[in-house]
């Protein structure tokens, strides 16, 4: 008995690669929300009372651009006029000169209020993670700038880079359902 082959036609070809990569899809799809499920619907996150904003956030990173970015806690913020979270600490002059700021990719801007007062604000699409604002704001100032895993960037890894990188071990696990942790507790 012999068998004969049948052969694919084109229609049949192009039926078959398209039911191939609804499966991918469907299955990198699965994949992904499955990896926000790991160790029990618990993500990474850094405990800004033990983050020694040393850097490694910024380099560390799966990611082309860290997912650790910069937050602002406006409750606790000054709106210092010489905010060491903006400013270097001796710059040459207040205003938004690049020399004068901490920023390398400019991710914090500030917008005039009334004398002494400014509003600071994070733009962390530009927000490298690098914390050199939040270093000069818990060093110099009040602390209302501190470092947060921005999750909806985050792969949330089984083991983070940054995370195994981190010098102080302020990298935490947090329930998926609260991933941020609270500044004011």
């Amino acid at each position: 008995m012999t068998l004969k082959k049948k052969s694919m036609g084109r229609r049949d070809f192009l039926n078959n690669c398209g039911r191939g990569g609804a499966f991918l899809l469907l299955g990198g799809t699965v994949g992904a929300l499955g990896a926000r499920l790991v160790r029990g619907g618990e993500v990474w996150q850094i405990d800004p009372n033990k983050c020694t904003k040393c850097g490694q956030c910024a380099t560390h990173c799966v990611l082309d651009m860290s997912a650790v970015k910069c937050m602002h806690l406006y409750k606790m913020c000054g709106y210092c006029e010489l905010c060491t979270g903006y400013f270097e600490l001796d710059p040459v002059s207040l205003d938004e000169g690049a020399e004068n700021q901490v920023c390398p990719t400019a991710a914090i801007s500030r917008k005039y209020i009334e004398d002494p007062y400014f509003e600071y604000k994070i733009d962390t699409d530009l927000c490298i993670g690098c914390a050199r604002c939040v270093k000069g704001c818990v060093d110099y100032g009040n602390g209302s700038l501190y470092m947060q895993v921005n999750h909806e960037l985050c792969k949330n890894c089984n083991e983070c880079a940054i995370a195994i990188a981190c010098p102080a071990d302020a990298f935490i696990r947090l329930p998926a359902n609260n991933p941020y942790f609270d500044r004011l507790v």
